[in-house]
């Protein structure tokens, strides 16, 4: 009965099928496929095979019927049972039948399936060969680029001539995807046969001469499989492929970019020498090839980019914005190989766009990354957030954003990197754990100021409960306290505390090395350490025995009265030791430390061969040498040199004679580039002479601006084919990217005629100005004023209409200045009234302010400043004050600065600067004003020019510098109307703050949320006893500019302020614990400037 039950159900599933058939013989519309219940009655057969035999015996059926639309039904499930991955070998006698159908569409789904199988059906095919041959002359493209395809998968030497043939005839066909077909058939035919090759690289030259974007990639797959050193046949195709390479598809694009990046290091000489010449501000001029030509001959230098190098940036720069992901990729590490160090950074954004991709995507990128922020940290800097680690993020990835953050770290972002690393340290992935350790020890190796903090920090996870991370932060605190172990003998007895807790064995070394290399540090411990190792040596791992063995001899030369026998014990112990290692390191020792007849003159230097002095290690980057790869291949991922990897050549001395890529224009980049806007050249002719259409081709330059930072110097230059216009352009560019002092040298070189026009565009470019933000504003304004002092005094009517203030403000300065024209503008009135605060200077102060200045005054509001900040004048004597420029340095000009500590009127990040300028010479001094800055990116509000300063007399000017919360001095020059001098304000730390009043009730919440490692402290010994609290308090104010917060215990002092640039919380409490001891501590995030805030307020302390 159990038998009987499957042969009814095979024969009601046979009779489902008869019935199908039949139906579609009757062109019945059925479902040509089984139910879910009719598998179900196949499967539960006690034979499948033969059903999935009588399956294709039915395809079999359908495809040597007569009727065209049985055949094709019959293909379309073949093809579905192959796209699954199912074997369907057994069908290639019925199939082939079907090649000289009429039906295009039948013949089509013959040409998927043959390709697939001819390699494996090859005597078969061969019997088709002819019909193949007659399908090359089809009508159909498509039933062309098939045959050929499937004529080269048939790999038999025999038939080597007919598809050289063919492919010849294919390369010359009218359709661009059969042509396409035949560069895919050259490498095939070229892997079957490589004595082909001379044949196949005419093809191939051919084919590169083709215009279809269709082609280029194909062939250039080609050109790279056959003859990838015969790079003069890309000579004269290379700027083809340059301009076409946008419109190629997504692979052809990538096989593209990387071909030309080899080709260009072999052609180009190297634009990362220090005397090239490049544009000021690439990115404005980047589309704009004008500018590039008309600088070379102005600057005679050694180096000049070659127009086809820029061509290749210029055109694969684009390609950043494409959806795949390998483009983009190609595209970066063409530009980290080829272009400019400073125009690197153009690939940032579109590589931190890709980490939004999916993981394998991103550990490749993420990769790349690393291997670049090595070299360039700068480049991704700006996007650190993006590299911080998500908890959803695996293993792999965390572990290469941690690589990237550690390679960012600076004194400026540090602080906000370990507040990262402390909740990372609390991962339960431990491998992730164990990697931050590690990264926090490289971080206090490169970055001094944090070293303390870090360690600090680490001893604190030295009670943690996990194993693994108490063991790298013992062998992370051990690599940090070889740089300074004279000041941290504190945290070698408390790692000698914890060592009986400690079971991993590289740990427990890790606390035997200290414990010999440092037993000076620590006479007591070091021999107790060392008896209880003497208890458990032979249960110990073999890398603590050796450790131990060490220790022993160490002690032995420094302490042996105490260590003596145990040495010996220890040294019988080990020379019996199952471990070759370990018994030959024990005789060694036994040697070197014991005087014997054996030992000779060796026991002599003992303790010079093992109390030398060792370097402290050095804790690199593992991508540091990741760069001899090129970007973005396999090698670079693997580090290891995988099989095929084509080097890049290094750059040649001289470059190779240009004109092989035919040279024949004076200009040639306007002819590679005819879309770059040639339309509005008219415009730019008729602008010299119409003021109208120069308002409305600014109207329109105004509308993109928002759109694309290029577009105002591409215009610029553009219109720069007349003399005057040209160097207004050029100027404009050059105050824009601040570059003051180099501009206000053209403009003086320049005639009356061009400063007039000069004027006319300025006035037209300040009604643009309110639609930039307030600090681009800012520093555009101040770098036209410093740059055009000379010609822009007889404008003022035009800037300064429809403002209330400037009225009074040159009244006021008549007053305090009658021998000096200091220009004034409409957003200048109110920036200059710290000159009006009284200031220690010889230069005569205010008697009169006019009440519409006063109104003005009641009406600023201070914007981004928080109302709980309350800004106060130091009440301890005056204010510091820094010398500048001394007046011998300045040819009679002195100057001297100090910070006033109020509120910066320009900008809540800038920290308020006074400047004192004198006159010491016997000539008057004109046009004063500031140069150039460095770092070029320096936030600084410049003081307006000074017309005319007589001898004898001083002026008070005030300025505004972001810092940006460092101590990194503010580079820049002072500049007269002959020389210029180079000047540097350097603020101390406590300069960096601003008060901020709390209760003590909020002060001591904020200081629990600052623990760990933002917090620093240190116990200070002051010089007399007894001190009183205001005189302590005097000492911190000098030094800090905090506000104090009141306390309910006579033995705290508490003050609180935020950094000027980022708003950061600082706390400073002092316990006064005794007569003259205070404990100081510091709690912020910023902890590179607590460290160095501490170190200031101990100095002042100690003296109090």
């Amino acid at each position: 009965m159990d038998r009987g039950f499957p042969s009814l159900r095979s024969e009601a599933a046979g009779a489902v099928r008869t019935m199908l058939a039949s139906a579609e013989s009757l062109q019945l519309t059925l479902k040509p496929e089984l139910s879910q219940e009719e598998q179900a009655l196949t499967h539960t057969n006690g034979k499948p095979k033969e059903t999935h035999k009588a399956g294709n015996e039915d395809l079999k059926e359908m495809l040597e019927s007569n009727k065209e639309s049985l055949k094709l039904e019959a293909m379309k499930r073949v093809v579905g049972l192959i796209s699954k991955g199912k074997n369907a070998s057994e069908l290639f006698p019925a199939v082939v039948k079907n090649v000289a159908s009429k039906n295009i569409e039948l013949k089509k789904l013959v040409y998927v399936y043959l390709v697939r199988y001819a390699e494996e059906q090859q005597d078969l095919a061969l019997l088709s060969i002819s019909t193949f041959q007659r399908a090359l002359k089809d009508p159909n493209q498509f039933i062309r680029a098939s045959a050929l395809r499937v004529l080269s998968s048939i790999r038999v030497p025999i038939i080597v001539p007919i598809m050289m043939l063919a492919i010849k005839e294919a390369a010359t066909d009218l359709s661009p995807y059969v042509r396409k077909t035949s560069a895919h058939a050259i490498q095939k035919l070229y892997s079957l046969d490589p004595d082909q090759k001379e044949q196949l690289i005419e093809v191939i030259e051919k084919l590169l001469k083709d215009k279809s974007t269709l082609v280029a990639g194909s062939v250039v797959v080609a050109f790279e499989e056959v003859c990838p050193d015969r790079i003069d046949l890309i000579h004269k195709n290379y700027r083809k492929l340059c301009n076409l390479l946008v419109d190629v598809e997504e692979w052809g694009q990538v096989v593209i970019i990387s071909m030309l990046t080899r080709y260009a290091r072999t052609q180009f000489t190297s634009p990362w020498k220090e005397d090239a010449v490049f544009d000021e501000n690439n990115e404005k001029t980047f589309y704009d090839s004008d500018s590039e030509e008309k600088k070379g001959p102005t600057e005679a230098k050694p180096y000049m980019m070659d127009p086809d190098h820029r061509l290749l940036l210029r055109n694969t720069k684009p390609l950043l914005q494409s959806r795949n992901t390998a483009v983009v990729m190609s595209v970066a590490q063409l530009y980290w190989h080829l272009a400019p160090k400073h125009e690197v950074s153009v690939v940032t954004k579109s590589l931190v766009r890709l980490l939004r991709s999916h993981r394998e995507v991103q550990y490749i990128v993420l990769q790349n990354i690393a291997t670049m922020s090595i070299q360039r940290k700068g480049m991704f800097e700006p996007y650190m957030k993006s590299f911080y680690v998500r908890s959803t993020d695996p293993t792999h990835i965390k572990t290469l954003k941690l690589e990237i953050l550690t390679n960012l770290a600076n004194e400026a972002n540090i602080s906000t990197i370990l507040r990262e690393f402390q909740t990372y340290v609390k991962s339960q992935d431990k491998a992730f754990a164990a990697a931050t350790i590690q990264a926090i020890g490289r971080c206090a190796t490169n970055i001094s100021e944090v070293t303390d903090t870090c360690l600090n920090g680490l001893v604190l996870l030295l009670s943690n409960r996990d194993e693994t991370v108490v063991a790298e932060s013992v062998v992370v605190i051990k690599k940090l306290l070889q740089t300074q172990p004279t000041q941290h003998s504190e945290i070698i007895k408390h790692m000698a505390k914890l060592f009986d807790n400690i079971t991993v064995p590289m740990a427990r070394a890790s606390i035997l090395w200290l414990m010999g290399e440092y037993c000076d540090r620590v006479p007591k411990i070091a021999p107790d350490v060392l008896r209880k190792m003497a208890k458990i040596f032979t249960t110990e791992e073999d890398i603590v025995k050796l450790q131990t063995v060490n220790l022993a001899a160490k002690l032995y030369l420094t302490n042996s009265k105490q260590t003596k026998l145990l040495t010996q014990y220890i040294l019988n112990l080990g020379k019996y030791d199952q471990n070759y290692d370990i018994r030959d390191r024990t005789r060694f020792i036994r040697q070197l430390i014991v005087p014997s007849e054996k030992s000779g003159a060796l026991n002599k230097y003992a303790r010079r061969i093992l109390l030398a002095p060792k370097p402290a290690p050095v804790l690199e980057s593992a991508f540091k040498d990741r760069d001899r790869f090129q970007l973005g291949t396999l090698s670079h991922s693997l580090n290891v040199k995988a099989s095929g990897y084509q080097e890049l050549s290094d750059w040649p001395a001289v470059a190779p004679d240009p004109s092989v890529r035919n040279v024949e224009v004076i200009e040639p980049v306007k002819e590679w580039a005819p879309s770059l806007g040639k339309a509005k050249q008219p415009k730019s002719d008729a602008k010299f002479y119409s003021d109208d259409e120069e308002k409305e081709e600014e109207g329109s330059e105004r509308s993109t601006s928002s759109e694309d930072d290029s577009s105002s110097s591409s215009s610029s230059s553009k219109d720069s084919d007349s003399g005057s216009e040209e160097e207004s352009s050029e100027e404009s560019e050059k105050t824009s990217s601040g570059s003051g002092g180099s501009s206000s040298g053209s403009e003086k070189s320049s005639s009356d005629a061009e400063s007039e026009q000069r004027q006319k565009k300025k006035t037209k470019k300040r009604t643009r100005k309110p639609a930039a933000s307030d600090s681009d504003s800012d520093e555009n304004g101040n770098a036209d004023q410093a740059s055009s002092s000379a010609t822009e005094s007889s404008s003022e009517s035009e800037s300064d209409s429809g403002s209330d203030s400037p009225a009074p403000q040159k009244k006021a300065e008549a007053n305090t200045q009658p021998k000096m024209a200091v220009k004034s503008k409409k957003e200048v009135s109110l920036l200059d009234l710290d000159d009006f605060s009284p200031v220690v200077t010889n230069a005569p102060k205010p008697s009169v302010i006019s009440s519409s200045l006063l109104s003005d005054l009641e009406g600023l509001s201070l914007s981004n400043v928080s109302s709980a900040v309350q800004v106060t004048s130091p009440s301890f004597g005056p204010v510091k004050t820094y010398e500048l420029l001394h007046h011998m340095t300045g040819k009679g000009l002195a100057a001297k600065y100090h910070f006033p500590r109020q509120p910066c009127l320009y900008q809540p990040s800038m920290v308020s600067v006074q400047v004192i300028l004198t006159n010491n010479s016997d000539h008057a001094l004109e046009e004063i004003h500031i140069g150039e800055r460095s770092p070029a990116s320096l936030n600084v509000h410049c003081f307006n020019t000074i017309e005319r300063l007589e001898p004898g007399a001083s002026v008070t000017v005030s300025m505004g510098v972001d810092f940006s919360d460092s101590t990194q001095a503010a580079n820049f020059q002072l500049c007269t109307k002959e020389d210029q001098f180079g000047v540097s304000i350097q603020p101390a730390v406590g300069e960096l703050l601003m008060p901020f009043t709390m209760t003590e009730a909020d002060f001591s919440r904020e200081q629990r949320n600052l623990q760990g490692m933002n917090e620093t402290s240190a116990t200070v010994t002051m010089a007399t006893a007894n001190t009183p609290r205001q005189a302590i308090s005097k000492q911190v104010l000098s030094v800090a500019n905090v506000g104090a917060v009141s306390s309910s215990q006579d033995n705290m002092l508490r003050f609180s302020g935020r950094t000027v640039s980022s708003k950061a919380l600082l706390l400073v409490s002092l316990d006064l614990k005794d007569s003259s001891a205070v404990l100081l501590t510091i709690n912020t995030e910023k902890t590179v400037m607590a460290s160095m805030l501490l170190r200031d307020l101990t100095r002042a302390l100690a003296q109090a």
